[in-house]
Protein backbone atom coordinates (compact mmCIF):
# COMPACT_ATOMS: atom_id res chain seq x y z
CA UNK A 1 0.00 0.00 0.00
CA UNK A 2 2.99 2.17 0.61
CA UNK A 3 4.32 1.95 -2.76
CA UNK A 4 1.11 2.58 -4.23
CA UNK A 5 0.65 5.23 -2.56
CA UNK A 6 4.23 6.75 -2.99
CA UNK A 7 3.75 5.96 -6.70
CA UNK A 8 0.20 7.60 -6.81
CA UNK A 9 1.70 10.63 -5.14
CA UNK A 10 5.26 10.56 -7.20
CA UNK A 11 2.57 10.95 -10.03
CA UNK A 12 0.79 13.16 -9.17
CA UNK A 13 3.67 15.54 -8.42
CA UNK A 14 5.21 15.11 -11.79
CA UNK A 15 1.47 15.78 -13.88
CA UNK A 16 1.61 19.13 -11.10
CA UNK A 17 4.65 20.17 -11.60
CA UNK A 18 3.94 19.20 -15.74
CA UNK A 19 0.89 21.45 -15.79
CA UNK A 20 2.27 23.95 -14.14
CA UNK A 21 5.52 24.09 -16.43
CA UNK A 22 2.88 24.11 -19.98
CA UNK A 23 1.11 27.07 -17.76
CA UNK A 24 4.34 29.41 -17.43
CA UNK A 25 5.57 28.61 -21.07
CA UNK A 26 1.93 29.58 -22.07
CA UNK A 27 1.77 32.58 -19.90
CA UNK A 28 5.15 33.54 -21.45
CA UNK A 29 4.44 32.98 -25.04
CA UNK A 30 0.78 35.22 -24.29
CA UNK A 31 2.94 37.66 -22.71
CA UNK A 32 5.63 38.12 -25.16
CA UNK A 33 2.66 38.12 -27.55
CA UNK A 34 1.46 41.21 -26.78
CA UNK A 35 4.34 43.10 -25.92
CA UNK A 36 5.14 43.48 -29.98
CA UNK A 37 7.92 45.35 -30.66
CA UNK A 38 9.38 47.22 -34.13
CA UNK A 39 11.86 45.95 -36.17
CA UNK A 40 14.29 47.04 -39.04
CA UNK A 41 12.49 44.74 -40.58
CA UNK A 42 9.30 46.06 -40.43
CA UNK A 43 10.55 49.56 -41.76
CA UNK A 44 12.12 47.64 -44.58
CA UNK A 45 8.44 46.06 -45.09
CA UNK A 46 6.70 49.37 -45.10
CA UNK A 47 9.10 50.38 -47.89
CA UNK A 48 8.80 47.61 -50.16
CA UNK A 49 4.95 47.85 -49.49
CA UNK A 50 4.72 51.51 -50.16
CA UNK A 51 6.91 51.32 -53.41
CA UNK A 52 4.61 48.65 -54.24
CA UNK A 53 1.31 50.58 -53.70
CA UNK A 54 2.16 53.39 -55.39
CA UNK A 55 3.67 52.40 -58.56
CA UNK A 56 0.29 50.37 -58.83
CA UNK A 57 -1.27 53.35 -57.72
CA UNK A 58 -3.19 51.89 -55.54
CA UNK A 59 -4.40 53.92 -52.96
CA UNK A 60 -6.01 51.78 -50.52
CA UNK A 61 -2.74 50.00 -50.18
CA UNK A 62 -1.49 53.43 -49.44
CA UNK A 63 -4.26 54.14 -46.88
CA UNK A 64 -3.17 50.96 -44.84
CA UNK A 65 0.29 51.91 -44.39
CA UNK A 66 -0.76 55.31 -43.35
CA UNK A 67 -2.04 56.03 -39.75
CA UNK A 68 -5.44 57.60 -39.13
CA UNK A 69 -3.62 60.25 -36.87
CA UNK A 70 -0.83 60.71 -39.82
CA UNK A 71 0.64 64.36 -40.35
CA UNK A 72 2.72 64.70 -42.89
CA UNK A 73 4.79 68.48 -43.14
CA UNK A 74 5.80 69.42 -46.06
CA UNK A 75 7.95 72.39 -47.13
CA UNK A 76 9.11 73.47 -50.68
CA UNK A 77 11.02 77.14 -51.17
CA UNK A 78 9.93 78.50 -47.74
CA UNK A 79 6.48 77.20 -47.95
CA UNK A 80 5.21 74.99 -45.51
CA UNK A 81 1.57 72.73 -45.45
CA UNK A 82 0.92 69.98 -43.27
CA UNK A 83 -1.64 67.28 -44.24
CA UNK A 84 -3.92 64.90 -42.86
CA UNK A 85 -3.94 61.32 -44.00
CA UNK A 86 -7.31 62.24 -46.21
CA UNK A 87 -5.49 65.15 -47.69
CA UNK A 88 -2.58 63.29 -48.46
CA UNK A 89 -4.60 60.47 -50.20
CA UNK A 90 -6.47 62.85 -52.39
CA UNK A 91 -3.44 64.90 -53.15
CA UNK A 92 -1.18 61.21 -54.38
CA UNK A 93 -4.60 60.47 -56.25
CA UNK A 94 -5.12 63.99 -57.93
CA UNK A 95 -1.27 64.07 -59.07
CA UNK A 96 -1.54 59.85 -60.22
CA UNK A 97 -4.77 60.79 -62.55
CA UNK A 98 -2.93 64.08 -64.12
CA UNK A 99 -0.02 62.28 -64.99
CA UNK A 100 1.28 59.29 -66.63
CA UNK A 101 4.54 56.34 -66.89
CA UNK A 102 4.51 57.25 -62.97
CA UNK A 103 7.23 56.01 -61.02
CA UNK A 104 7.87 55.44 -57.26
CA UNK A 105 11.35 54.60 -55.50
CA UNK A 106 11.90 54.46 -51.61
CA UNK A 107 15.01 54.73 -49.33
CA UNK A 108 15.14 54.29 -46.06
CA UNK A 109 18.69 55.10 -43.64
CA UNK A 110 19.58 56.06 -40.17
CA UNK A 111 16.65 53.92 -38.40
CA UNK A 112 16.16 54.31 -34.46
CA UNK A 113 13.83 52.17 -32.75
CA UNK A 114 12.51 52.54 -29.51
CA UNK A 115 9.53 49.92 -28.99
CA UNK A 116 6.82 50.40 -30.87
CA UNK A 117 8.10 53.21 -32.94
CA UNK A 118 10.75 53.55 -35.49
CA UNK A 119 12.35 57.14 -36.51
CA UNK A 120 13.77 57.15 -39.70
CA UNK A 121 15.59 59.35 -42.81
CA UNK A 122 13.54 58.67 -45.65
CA UNK A 123 14.12 59.88 -49.97
CA UNK A 124 11.20 59.31 -51.80
CA UNK A 125 11.83 59.57 -55.99
CA UNK A 126 8.48 59.94 -57.98
CA UNK A 127 8.88 60.61 -61.59
CA UNK A 128 6.01 60.88 -63.89
CA UNK A 129 4.98 62.59 -67.65
CA UNK A 130 2.57 65.46 -67.34
CA UNK A 131 1.56 66.72 -70.75
CA UNK A 132 4.53 65.27 -72.72
CA UNK A 133 6.65 66.89 -70.33
CA UNK A 134 8.72 64.73 -67.49
CA UNK A 135 9.27 65.93 -63.76
CA UNK A 136 10.71 64.07 -60.81
CA UNK A 137 10.20 65.08 -56.75
CA UNK A 138 12.40 63.78 -54.27
CA UNK A 139 11.09 64.36 -51.37
CA UNK A 140 13.47 64.14 -48.16
CA UNK A 141 12.18 63.60 -45.17
CA UNK A 142 12.32 62.21 -40.92
CA UNK A 143 9.45 60.17 -40.39
CA UNK A 144 7.97 58.16 -37.26
CA UNK A 145 6.68 54.78 -38.20
CA UNK A 146 4.23 53.10 -35.60
CA UNK A 147 3.39 49.49 -35.21
CA UNK A 148 -0.35 48.74 -35.70
CA UNK A 149 -1.29 45.50 -36.21
CA UNK A 150 1.91 43.64 -36.19
CA UNK A 151 3.18 46.33 -38.83
CA UNK A 152 4.59 49.61 -39.39
CA UNK A 153 2.64 52.39 -41.02
CA UNK A 154 3.62 56.11 -41.16
CA UNK A 155 2.74 57.81 -38.03
CA UNK A 156 4.50 61.56 -38.92
CA UNK A 157 7.03 62.65 -41.67
CA UNK A 158 8.68 66.43 -41.64
CA UNK A 159 9.72 66.46 -45.62
CA UNK A 160 11.33 68.77 -47.99
CA UNK A 161 10.34 68.78 -51.35
CA UNK A 162 12.30 69.28 -54.46
CA UNK A 163 11.07 69.52 -57.78
CA UNK A 164 13.69 68.96 -60.73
Amino acid sequence: MKRIWKKGLLALLIKSVSISGLMAVASTAAVSANAAVMTEGLVNDYAAAMKSAANSKNVNRVAQLVSDDALISMSRKGKSTSLDKDAYLKLIQRSWSQSTDYKYDISIDNVVITGTQAKANVVTTESWLRDGKSASFVTKSRVTLTLSTGNAILLRAVSQVTID
